[in-house]
């Protein structure tokens, strides 16, 4: 049975057994007597994006007091839930997701603080996922964002939506009520102003055909 690690759209640490791309962290949020969660689901505003391959690591998953080992199903999917990329074992990604999020934003290029504080006011609301109101057409959404619809989340790709699933992306022929924008709206300008996040190999087939 998977451990309670991995991170859905919404932000939400689920037990779906599903493979990610990337790990990640949060802080410490498990007990390691019982490799289970807390009641917390954050003890830092620094939400990582970290690599599986790092250094050739591999860590015994929630078994000691360290950080908690969270699962992404892809980067499209961990910044949507409000993470960004790691600056330590991923610098060349952060690097160029700073310098986006500079651009996209209007401002000085931030500190790793800087972009946690402003991506934690805009990940949370009460505790819980903050829906942000979707301000532009569907079509004019960048590649890597993600809206909610119907209770789902849908991967923009090519202008076209694609909803996301345990076992991968589907193709979404019709599109429910959209609820508003999953991804927070400082990584959305990141993302129009060029940074394209690594997205899960199912994407790819569905998208091939379709016209840029």
């Amino acid at each position: 049975m998977p451990l309670q690690n991995r991170v859905d759209p919404f932000g939400d640490i689920v037990d779906l057994p599903m493979r990610g791309l990337f790990t990640g962290n949060r802080g410490i949020i498990h007990d390691p007597e019982t490799r289970t969660l807390t009641t917390k689901r954050w003890t830092s505003k620094a939400w990582l994006v970290c690599s599986c391959d790092y250094k050739n690591t591999r860590r015994d998953v929630m078994a000691t007091r360290s950080w908690t080992e969270l699962f992404f199903f892809d980067e499209a999917t961990a910044l949507a839930a409000g993470h960004r990329p790691c600056f330590q074992c991923r610098r060349q990604d952060a690097d160029m997701f700073r310098a986006s999020w500079a651009e996209g934003n209007a401002k000085p290029l931030p500190s790793a603080g800087d972009i946690d504080i402003i991506l934690h006011k805009e990940r949370l609301q009460s505790r819980r996922k903050r829906v942000n109101m979707l301000l532009s057409p569907l079509d004019e959404l960048p590649d890597g964002a993600m809206i909610a619809a119907g209770g789902n989340a849908y991967l923009t790709m090519k202008g076209k939506q694609y909803r996301w699933s345990a076992q991968g992306y589907e193709r979404a022929h019709t599109l429910p009520f959209v609820d508003g924008l999953l991804t927070p709206p400082s990584t959305l300008r990141t993302l129009k102003a060029g940074y394209r996040p690594l997205l899960h190999p199912s994407i790819t087939a569905m998208t091939e055909s379709v016209p840029a």
